[in-house]
Formats: structure tokens, C-alpha cells, sequence
């Protein structure tokens, strides 16, 4: 999540949405509230809100509620896409200001359906972020030292993994978890 951050130059004055709070959303949420932008967490369990808030996002929208994304249209910069499953990506699209991007991290089992009209109105981009390389990791280290940042993580034993896949595909985790290798 860092490298796509400090590629769209995410700062003060920046406007962003994050796309899921789980194991990669809650860094990015992290990472742009300690950049200076105003984070905003795109959801659909409303139970994850206050954890959201307690990260450093400004809003939390509840996905699951119909028209959602009307209020919100042309206010994101930039919305971190998090999330693995399959999604209808037009009402997000729509939330992109003017020259918006929406950076696609998390891996959906099949590709997405865009509407073109939706990125005509506002030349809205769609990209795709992976991992910086090795200066990058190292910057993304000094930066999490200098501002306190940490991943959460639920550490397993070796024994717990297939309930952990299951509470994963249930979006029940808090929110990495991590087998204590120590175990094994």
C-alpha cells in the first residue's frame, strides 16, 4: 500500500478512499492518515467502523447501504481497491474527482467489467500497484518507525490454519493473521 501511496503523491489536501479494511486496507488507511490525507473507508460491514476510525480515517461509508456512493461522487483523488472479491467497480468509479484514480491491489477472481462512460466522464484512470522495490521497502520501514506504524496481526498456531482460511473467506480477521512458526 505504500508504494502506490507515494506513487499518486498522497499528502495533505489529498482526498482518499480505501476499499476494504482488512489485511492490506487497514496499512493504507494507516499510511495515508500519516501522510496527511483525508481517508475515507469504502465498507460493507458497518463493524468495522470504529476500527477504522481508530487507524486515522476521517469517514467511514457502509457499501451495503443503496445509493451509497451518491453523495460522494467526484470527491476521491485516489481510491486504494483492497479488496479480492468480485465487485462491480462503476459506483467507486464514480466517487473519482476529475483526473481520480483507482489503484487495484487486491486480486478478484475474475476480471472486472468497466463501463466506459463512467471513465470518459472525468478521465478517470484505473491502474495497478503491486510491491516497490528494495529502496522503497526501506523507506516504507524508516516511515512506519518515524510515525508508529504497525500491521495488526492475530498470531495462530500452525494447527489453527484451516480456521483461519474460514474466518478469512468470512472476513473475520483482525487483521492479518500470522503462524507462529515457533510451533511447527
Amino acid at each position: 500500500l505504500y508504494s502506490p501511496i507515494k506513487h499518486w503523491k498522497v499528502g495533505p489536501g489529498s482526498k482518499v478512499a480505501v476499499m476494504g479494511l482488512g489485511g492490506l486496507g487497514h496499512m493504507g488507511v494507516k499510511f495515508a492518515a500519516a501522510m496527511g490525507a483525508e481517508v475515507t473507508v469504502l465498507s460493507h460491514s458497518a463493524s468495522k467502523e470504529a476500527d477504522a476510525r481508530a487507524m486515522g480515517a476521517h469517514n467511514f461509508v457502509l457499501t451495503s447501504m443503496e445509493d451509497w456512493n451518491k453523495p460522494l461522487t467526484k470527491k476521491f483523488d485516489l481510491i486504494l481497491n483492497t479488496v479480492s472479491a468480485d465487485l462491480d467497480l462503476d459506483p467507486y468509479l464514480n466517487t473519482l474527482a476529475t483526473d481520480g484514480t483507482l489503484v487495484i491491489i487486491g486480486l478478484p477472481g475474475k476480471p472486472y467489467a468497466i463501463n466506459a462512460g463512467t471513465m470518459l466522464n472525468g478521465r478517470r484512470s484505473i491502474a495497478g500497484s503491486m510491491i516497490g522495490g528494495m529502496p522503497e521497502l526501506q523507506e516504507m520501514l524508516d516511515f512506519c518507525g518515524d510515525h508508529n506504524i504497525v500491521s495488526d496481526v492475530e498470531i495462530i498456531e500452525p494447527a489453527y490454519i484451516n480456521e483461519a482460511y474460514e474466518r478469512t473467506v468470512a472476513s473475520d480477521v483482525k487483521y492479518r493473521f500470522v503462524i507462529d512458526a515457533k510451533k511447527f
